[in-house]
């Protein structure tokens, strides 16, 4: 098995981490486009590093499905909307649904390698903006032929080396680990319990800068995630139909959510920080991505986190906080057994299932919140990992700075 997996030795620091809240799929965000949100995170990461933008050295940015007309410049244009200098070079990364974690891994890599000194990183998705595609029209079509619009949103949640869909990973892995339905609808049910608990005592509030929009006339503030249900109950996840699988354990409630958001950090060596006095959330201690079976690419993060905490001389017990994104809760419960997590620690907050999962995004968010609660002083030790379409994981690793 490949392995690609580093743990530093020298000081890497998150010194902002900063994101819009979850917009539902078509809700109060639909108007905003990825470059849109992400620059809102942008802003508001500089403004809470107290750092003057033109020291910004890199912008790298994770983006998964490209959905506005500006997708191609996306890094570019984050990194001048939010007042950085010209000379600032920019990258856009897709490891689909690692891309944020990836962007902040890029990030650091630039100040491990010289090549900066503070780097504004992120992760942003706009699902509800995916357009409809008609292949093969350009150069014309045959008499009588009636183009068809293809999803490219549903297109892109479905593997064709392997004629997959997504969903259907996490049910292999459910009749692998032997996850049961109910294992499913519990789990769903806790992520939505929990969001609303740390929602209630102000957990988000440091995380979450709100975005202003326009709604019929009125400035709307969006400030909370739009995307959770707290008022679930077990009984009425027990009635919906399952999606994938006739008797299997994936519904649209155990998987996560479709959604529209922006997270950025800023990440900075230890030098900068003394220099231009900045206060670090965390350390970035290493990162760890590796490849596995397509099928089951849900189980991604279990190798990922081995090899990085195998890495860093430490074990899944030395860690406060656990952070898996929530892709399907089938999967999380596979990657929990396969990692022996600690209950208490995995997901204390809620995650992807109650607060959505915009593709992009979504790993930027984790680090977030992983950041902002090491430096609340809940955690020494945080590890965020993603599992990836295509067959992939994921894993970062942060400690108290």
């Amino acid at each position: 098995m490949s392995k690609a997996v580093s743990v530093l030795n020298q000081g890497v620091f998150i010194v902002a981490a900063q994101r819009t809240a979850c917009g539902a799929f078509g809700g109060k965000l639909a108007g905003l486009s990825a470059t849109d949100l992400a620059t809102h995170a942008a802003k508001a990461a500089i403004a809470a590093a107290n750092v003057d933008p033109a020291l910004i050295s890199s912008s790298t940015f994770g983006n998964v499905q490209q959905t506005s007309k500006d997708a191609a410049y996306l890094a570019r244009h984050v990194a001048l909307k939010a007042g950085c200098a010209i000379a600032t070079p920019a990258l856009t990364v897709n490891r689909l649904c690692g891309s944020g974690f990836e962007a902040v891994i890029q990030g650091a890599k630039d100040i491990v390698l010289g090549e900066a000194a503070i780097a504004l990183t992120g992760g942003t998705e706009s699902m509800s903006q995916a357009p409809y595609s008609v292949w093969g029209t350009r150069f014309g079509t045959k008499l009588g032929t009636s183009p068809v619009m293809e999803d490219t949103l549903w297109a892109g949640l479905s593997d064709s080396y392997c004629g997959t869909a997504m969903g259907v990973t996490a049910e292999n892995l459910a009749e692998k680990y032997n996850i049961s339905r109910q294992d499913c609808d519990e789990f769903a049910l806790s992520s939505q319990q929990k969001w609303a608990a740390a929602n209630a005592a102000g957990v988000f509030a440091a995380e979450i800068s709100p975005v202003t929009i326009t709604s019929r006339r009125k400035e709307v503030v969006v400030d909370v995630d739009e995307h959770p249900r707290p008022e679930t109950t077990l009984e009425t996840l027990a009635k919906l139909p399952t999606v994938f699988k006739k008797g299997g354990a994936v519904t649209a409630a155990s998987s996560s959510g479709i959604c529209d958001g922006g997270a950025a950090l800023i990440v900075a060596s230890e030098e900068a920080v003394a220099k231009y006095g900045l206060k670090p959330l965390a350390r970035v201690v290493g990162w760890s991505s590796v490849g596995v079976e397509p099928t089951e690419m849900g189980i991604g993060p279990v190798p990922a986190s081995q090899n990085l905490l195998e890495r860093a001389n430490l074990s899944i017990n030395d860690m406060d906080m656990v952070e898996v994104n929530e892709a399907f809760g089938a999967q999380c419960l596979a990657v929990a057994k396969g990692l022996d997590i600690d209950p208490t620690k995995l997901n204390i907050h809620g995650g992807a299932i109650a607060i959505g999962h915009p593709l992009g995004m979504s790993g930027a968010r984790i680090l977030t919140h992983l950041a902002q609660q090491v430096a609340a002083g809940k955690a020494k030790r945080a590890l965020g990992t993603a599992c990836i379409g295509g067959g992939q994981g994921i894993a970062v690793l942060l400690e108290q700075a």
